[in-house]
């Protein structure tokens, strides 16, 4: 059984090498070593996916081209992943799995809800810009529950973020519509802030990139008065006065809860 199963890893149809583009009991024949490889499992596949979506976007991703970056025939790779879509959601988990080691981010509140938010907001963002050409997955691919929402989707999170904010003073419902500012602010900000990373975010992805031509702007005096300042990248900035006002208006709710 375990002789079948390596075979069918390392050797595709005929004996050629999977994703070599070679043949593979020629080489040996010949003498040549055959290349140690690492095993094949379901976290390196999806590593492996992340990586080729960072490098060449998610329109380009398929299961035949994922084999021939680790080395193998796609056929492998459904021993691990049932297929597409699945490798899809088993990438969305890897990319917010980042929460979980990021140290910035607390699982509860140590230092007040407003702090507690905060961490966790930037820590969103870093996973964001760590592969900004995936993170469109997390708001396109179907949640765990039809009820969550990205880009805080997962129910772990939800279920520290209802506990954190009800222990420090939110009654439910002021729990549960902070979660909807929360994530509305954050998915919003975030796909425009990738979209500007070379994110395919469908209708979003028309942001300027500065290469309009300044004859274009003839009929628009006012926006070529001030086009120097429009491209300037402030995201950082916006982002943090964004959250705080965010706070504010969570610390009303929470009062008037």
């Amino acid at each position: 059984m375990g002789d079948s199963a390596d075979s069918s890893d390392r050797r595709g149809p005929a004996g050629r090498s999977a994703g070599a583009g070679h043949d593979l009991d020629a080489a040996i024949a010949g003498g040549d070593a055959v290349p140690a490889r690492a095993p094949l499992d379901r976290d390196r596949i999806v590593a492996a996916a992340l990586t080729y979506v960072d490098a060449h976007g998610l329109a380009g991703l398929t299961m035949r081209r994922l084999g021939d970056r680790l080395g193998v025939e796609a056929m492998s790779l459904y021993r691990y992943v049932p297929g597409k879509e699945d490798l899809l959601d088993a990438v969305v988990e890897a990319l917010l799995d980042v929460l979980e080691r990021d140290p910035d981010v607390l699982v509860a509140p140590t230092d007040g809800w407003q702090d507690f938010l905060q961490r966790l907001a930037h820590g969103i963002r870093r996973a964001a810009l760590a592969h900004p050409k995936a993170f469109p997955l997390v708001a396109s691919r179907p949640p765990e529950a039809p009820w969550l929402r990205p880009p805080l989707r997962s129910l772990v999170w939800v279920e520290r973020f209802l506990v954190a904010l009800t222990d420090e003073g939110f009654d439910a419902g002021s729990a549960v519509a902070a979660y909807r500012s929360f994530t509305s602010f954050l998915l919003g900000h975030l796909l425009l802030e990738v979209a500007g990373h070379g994110a395919d975010v469908g209708p979003l992805d028309v942001v300027d990139d500065g290469s309009v031509a300044d004859e274009g702007l003839a009929d628009y005096p006012a926006v070529a008065a001030l086009r120097s300042e429009l491209s300037q990248d402030h995201a950082a900035l916006e982002f943090e006065d964004a959250l705080e006002s965010l706070l504010d208006r969570l610390t009303l709710l929470r009062a008037e809860g």
